[in-house]
């Protein structure tokens, strides 16, 4: 992953300090539309994160399997894409 690990890495670590944020949010009774808001962003920079993470999951591991020519290993990596997109849909 390189860079894009350590870009991952690090919004990863906001995301951390976002959701201490919402608990202290939470803790000092804060507005509920604000903690919705900021759920909200949290979700968005996740997305973010799991998007990056595919990318490169495409981009390195698939990537790999279809230039083996191993017909069992693009399939395997076809499955796992497959799914992942079936448990994100339920």
């Amino acid at each position: 992953m390189g860079k894009s690990k350590q870009d991952a890495i690090n919004r990863l670590k906001r995301i951390e300090g976002q959701v201490r944020g919402i608990a202290q949010m939470l803790a000092d009774e804060r507005y509920c539309i604000d903690v919705l808001h900021q759920l909200a962003a949290v979700r968005a920079a996740l997305a973010k994160v799991e998007s990056a993470v595919l990318k490169d999951h495409a981009a390195c591991c698939v990537n790999e399997a279809i230039a083996s020519g191993d017909a069992g290993e693009q399939r395997a990596k076809f499955n796992e894409l497959v799914d992942l997109l079936e448990k994100v849909r339920r």
